[in-house]
């Protein structure tokens, strides 16, 4: 019986890292030709890349894609929707978690099916015309935040529910403010989770493409998802810029979710069970 174990343990693990190493094959492929020049890049093969490398390749992308315009915008789209998606679903998660009253739990379930729902971008955009957030960063970052709403107050409720209501007692007696109670005793609390969805909504949002495709017409306003794309329309010849500009893009993303991996897998496990 433990053999048994011990080689299925084993067979697993080979498939897990066969299945790894394939995800990882394109990502490879965009560092190695990155670091090629034109000509050889063109093959778009796994061939290590010839010395002396091409370093230029990169301050190349940065002054024809524009990439340090574009980045800006990107902090800007990700860090604005990371606060406002990450307060607001605090609030309203804890909020009807506490207040289990049938409104509540409408509102609750209402909330949740947004992450189910499919991205209607006819309607979006006669609203964002009517509220005159066409083409504009504030508009792009409020509709970044809606976006990534349902699945943070989704996460965040759970995780709400374990928090004991004690505490919340003890504060009123305390003379708490509702306000000052959620601010200094809840929301700590809340940390597990609050950096869960940190983590995921600004990949998501750094990741998005269609929304400012639609909603973004000035170029001077494009996250670095568009600069891509305008980039490779520009110099789709050349393999070797093209690479260098999707690794100049992903770079902060993959940074990002190597850091915050071990709070995405905590935070997933605290608040899936509900005490």
């Amino acid at each position: 019986m433990k053999k048994k174990k011990l080689l299925l343990t084993i067979v697993c693990n080979i498939i897990a890292w066969i299945l790894s190493l394939i995800c990882l094959v394109p990502l490879v492929l965009i560092i190695f030709n990155s670091l090629k020049d034109s000509l050889s890049a063109s093959y778009m093969n796994l061939s290590l890349p010839a010395f002396p490398i091409p370093w230029d390749n990169f301050s190349t992308v940065i002054q024809k894609g524009k990439l340090d315009t574009s980045f800006l915008n990107s902090a800007i789209y990700s860090v604005g929707s990371v606060a406002l998606c990450t307060l607001f679903a605090a609030a309203a998660a804890y909020v009807l978690s506490r207040n289990r009253t049938k409104l509540n739990s409408f509102l609750y379930i209402f909330i949740v099916l947004g992450i189910t729902m499919p991205m209607n971008y006819v309607a979006l955009i006669r609203v964002m015309s009517f509220l005159n957030l066409m083409n504009s960063q504030i508009g792009i970052i409020l509709l970044y935040a809606g976006m990534q709403l349902p699945f943070a107050v989704f996460l965040i409720h759970g995780f709400v529910a374990k928090v004991p209501v004690d505490l919340d007692e003890a504060g009123i007696i305390d003379g708490c403010s509702p306000i000052r109670l959620f601010f200094s005793i809840v929301l700590p609390l809340l940390k597990p989770a609050l950096a869960t969805v940190i983590v995921l909504t600004f990949l998501n949002t750094w990741n998005e493409f269609a929304s400012p495709l639609y909603f973004l017409n000035s170029s001077e306003k494009w996250p670095m998802t568009l600069s891509v794309y305008n980039f490779f329309g520009m110099y789709f010849k050349d393999w070797n810029l093209v690479c260098a500009d999707i690794l100049l893009t992903s770079l902060p993303v993959i940074l990002v979710y190597l850091l915050g991996q071990k709070y995405i897998v905590s935070g997933m496990t605290a608040g899936a069970v509900k005490g």
